[in-house]
């Protein structure tokens, strides 16, 4: 497989690279691992906002400062 990339963008991976002594490559699985995690999340997160919205949380801090959720 091969991918393009803008100038800059291949500068960060290739500064990255040598800063952390990892190859190119390395960098690029990372960043596709989490943002595929990433998307997963958020698939999940809407999927769930119904259910969350209808047992009265709205916001993130709803759920932390509900004193029965430990």
């Amino acid at each position: 497989m091969s991918i393009s990339v803008d100038a800059s963008l291949e500068k960060q991976i290739e500064k990255t690279a040598k800063e952390y002594g990892i190859s190119k490559s390395a960098i690029v699985k990372e960043a596709l691992r989490r943002y595929f995690l990433q998307q997963s999340f958020e698939n999940l997160r809407e999927r769930l906002i119904p259910y969350a919205e209808k047992a009265g949380y709205f916001t993130d801090e709803d759920i932390f400062n509900d004193p029965d959720i430990s």
